[in-house]
């Protein structure tokens, strides 16, 4: 066999783990063409053993590699390079080393209703750079070291207090674990549940999550939603240890899970041992009618509910700070299995962050931008009264983002068309619902299943209210509802 010519230089005092060394530089080699489509990578075991690291660390390179499409996976023949014809080098000046591109025919749309952007605006910038001047004014050598690898307590005990007063969950610090994004957790998730272990996912759902849990070799069964969440007579019927699941406000349908069937799931997690629920609380922070849902993990007397949230959301994208939350049974086996990783967030991020919360910062922002977010959610409901005779109008009671299912029978596709062509962006619903993957999957579904309802999204978190307004306006001159006539 051809093995890759390796010369990887690992440092491990260069702030980064081995496995995002790893990672890097075969992306990097990718990327740049030294690495052909259809080339045969090393066997894991091989690579592990030429670098003198751990299975584990080379695995969750090439997991990430998959997850990001550079690298597919086959299988009982090995890791191979994807197609990669959309990534071409531009060259730079000369002297400059040419970076690499992602080709796209399309031009950026005037009114994109993303479902997943955020509104940067108003963002304390000045407070956020006070804080970081101010951090390493008086950093000392000790802020440079590796730090703990579940991340520093300091942090820890900051998130574990504003967990218990804003959502209720119950935990200690030594429970949580801080890593670089949601993808970093599930990826290290994977390694403290097992491989091949049956994970059931609400249909649809949020595809990255998917993708992840496909990359670790997980068989996912698909299980439908209902007006109260995932339906937990379809999860008993497959073979699922593990539930991924998001009762406060599912994405994308938005259904917020009620209390009745939040204790059918408890009480199917507790009916077998190794059984656990995992509660994605991406977007809790932003509800509208009522006060905010307690978390699942709140009502979890056995253990059985691993927690996980980000301030991506809430804060900045950039800021590419998560945190999960494991029960007892689950803390002892990543103690066992993955407590010699390094965190993956830097300590320097990781203290600004902890004194943005402790100083109250983020209180204030979060006030501020439930307020702009719920005026931009007002003003987007009243613009699309006209479409009520058209189109029933939900998801609208928390997060960024709003459905609108056709009444007339019309295609998601034509519809999505017809905006374009006015220079406007809506998402499909059929985007997000995946497709059975195996025949334990085909088996729960259900005979004479109806064709699922045209359903468009509209994500409002990322535009101005004045082009909310205007890409309303674009929409009514595209469908021409038969209300308008």
């Amino acid at each position: 066999m051809k093995e890759l010519p390796i010369h990887i230089q690992l440092q491990p005092e260069s702030g980064k783990t081995l496995y995002e060394q790893i990672y890097e530089y075969i992306r990097d080699e990718i990327r740049a063409g030294r690495l052909f489509r259809n080339e045969k990578l090393p066997s894991a075991r091989f690579l592990a053993e030429y670098l003198q690291v751990s299975r584990t660390t080379v695995d969750m390179a090439y997991d990430q590699l998959v997850l990001e499409g550079y690298v597919e996976a086959k299988p009982r023949r090995g890791y191979f390079v994807s197609a990669y014809e959309e990534l071409y080098a531009i060259d730079g000046p000369k002297g400059e080393t040419a970076q690499p591109h992602r080709q796209t025919d399309r031009q950026e749309t005037r009114y994109d209703f993303s479902p997943n952007a955020i509104d940067m605006r108003f963002f304390p910038y000045a407070t956020w750079k006070k804080i970081t001047k101010n951090i390493l004014v008086d950093a000392n050598s000790k802020l440079f070291s590796l730090g703990e690898p579940q991340g520093d307590l300091q942090l820890r005990t900051t998130i574990c207090r504003y967990l218990h007063g804003s959502r209720g969950v119950n935990c200690e610090p030594e429970q949580i674990i801080i890593g670089a994004g949601n993808d970093y957790l599930l990826l290290l998730l994977e390694k403290i549940l097992g491989r091949h272990v049956p994970v059931a996912m609400e249909n649809p759902t949020y595809v990255r999550a998917y993708r992840i849990f496909r990359s670790c070799a997980y068989p996912v069964r698909l299980i439908p939603v209902d007006e109260s969440g995932m339906r937990v007579d379809r999860l008993r019927r497959t073979d699922a240890r593990v539930a991924y699941v998001m009762p406060s406000h599912q994405y994308p349908t938005g259904v917020s899970m009620p209390i009745g069937r939040r204790m059918e799931l408890l009480r199917w997690a507790s009916e077998a041992e190794d059984r656990y629920l995992i509660e994605d609380d991406y977007d809790s922070e932003f509800r509208y009618r009522g006060k905010p849902l307690p978390s699942l993990q709140a009502s979890d007397a056995d253990g059985r509910v691993v927690y996980i949230g980000t301030f991506s959301k809430a804060i900045a994208p950039a800021i590419r700070v998560s945190y999960m939350v494991l029960p007892y049974p689950l803390l002892a086996r990543y103690r066992e299995e993955c407590g010699f990783y390094s965190s993956t967030v830097s300590r320097i991020d990781q203290s600004i962050l902890n004194e943005f919360i402790r100083g109250g910062y983020f209180e204030r922002y979060l006030n501020k931008m439930r307020k702009r977010y719920r005026e931009k959610h007002d003003l987007l409901l009243s613009a699309l009264k006209p479409f009520e005779r058209d189109f029933h109008i939900s998801g609208s009671d928390a997060g960024l983002h709003v459905l609108l299912t056709d009444r007339r029978g019309r295609a998601e596709d034509e519809l999505a068309r017809m905006a374009a062509d006015v220079d406007v962006k809506v998402y499909k619903m059929s985007d997000f619902r995946m497709q059975e993957e195996s025949a334990e999957n085909r088996k729960t579904a259900p005979e004479g299943t109806a064709r699922e309802k045209t359903t468009l999204i509209l994500g409002y978190g990322g535009l101005t209210t004045e082009e909310i307004r205007e890409g309303v306006a674009g929409l009514q001159d595209a469908w021409k509802p038969q209300s308008f006539l």
